[in-house]
């Protein structure tokens, strides 16, 4: 798995932020300022689709 990457939203100021990290089957998904709480985990498949509806608005 590639290493942890933060919401390119999140910015600076911003402290509600989540880190992702993937590989070819899942995405985990963490809150930055308590990793200590772990994370979820989401098959790629169904991830790529929650971004898409993210992308056109529809959530």
């Amino acid at each position: 798995m590639e290493n942890w990457r933060k919401s390119s939203y999140s910015g600076g100021q911003n402290p509600n932020c989540v880190e992702c990290r993937a590989d070819r089957e899942r995405v985990l998904v963490r809150d930055t300022r308590h990793r200590e709480h772990g994370h979820l985990a989401f098959p790629s498949a169904e991830w790529r689709a929650f971004l898409a509806e993210l992308r056109r608005d529809t959530l």
